[in-house]
């Protein structure tokens, strides 16, 4: 696995398990199930979830698809940084 940054590991981590509710919530699907829908290996959805995978945009949308959700409905389960204090960085109010 490439060498990322704890602030990137803990975003992986937060979209996997995003991904793994959104699986469940379908009645608990098998991660083998989903990579079926989805067109991926099912080690992938495994990796997804763990936090192991950086996923690239093409296969958000595959999973998103998969799982019957709009891909913002990934991101918008994910749990919101710490720092984040209502700005987005490179904006301003």
């Amino acid at each position: 696995m490439p060498e990322y940054s704890n602030k990137d590991v803990s975003i992986l981590k937060a979209f996997g398990g995003a991904v793994r509710d959104k699986r469940k919530a379908l009645g608990s699907i098998s991660q083998e199930e989903l990579a079926d829908r989805a067109g991926v290996h099912r080690t992938y959805i495994g990796g997804v979830e763990q936090g192991r995978r950086n996923v690239s945009l093409l296969t958000i949308i595959k999973i998103a698809e998969a799982l019957a959700v709009e891909p913002e409905d990934l991101f918008a389960a994910m749990p919101k940084p710490a720092n984040s204090a209502g700005s987005t960085p490179g904006r301003s109010a």
